[in-house]
């Protein structure tokens, strides 16, 4: 079972520089970067109403009313800061630039959170492998940047 995550999560990192290049795409025919990331996110929540009518899935209200602010409302900023500086980024300085300071970002990003066992469900301590592989990477976008 963890085999198929491990793919599905790989095709949303497949999928991620096709939704900022079509976003870009869009943004540029209806000549608005803001009311594209507006219209991604408009059908993005049409899509998951779509998705829930064919899951068993239940909001909890009592969970709701006792969960953070931040929580209910920071994926929500976090994703059209991502959406909308992705896709302005990208025809500046190119869709392997682009993701590859992405990909760093949150790479240094969730070795830290592991680390510091914040918003995740078991605690991964930095070695030197998770270094030597976070550089690896950084690396990997200092000669994309270079050539």
């Amino acid at each position: 079972m963890k085999g198929i995550w491990l793919i599905i999560v790989f095709i949303c990192g497949v999928l991620l520089p096709f939704q900022t290049g079509l976003n870009a795409k869009l943004g540029k025919s209806i000549e608005s970067p803001g009311y594209a990331s507006l219209l991604s996110f408009i059908v993005g929540a049409l899509t998951v109403a779509i998705y829930l009518q064919f899951t068993r899935e239940s909001l909890s209200w009592a969970g709701l009313k006792t969960a953070s602010l931040y929580s209910i409302i920071g994926g929500g900023i976090i994703g059209a800061f991502f959406i909308t500086a992705s896709m302005l980024a990208l025809p500046r300085i190119g869709m392997g630039l682009t993701f590859g300071i992405i990909i760093a970002g949150q790479m240094v990003t969730a070795v830290l959170l592991d680390q510091f066992n914040i918003m995740v469900s078991q605690q991964h301590s930095i070695n030197a492998w998770r270094i030597i592989g976070v550089l690896l990477i950084i690396s990997g976008v200092v000669i994309i940047k270079r050539f």
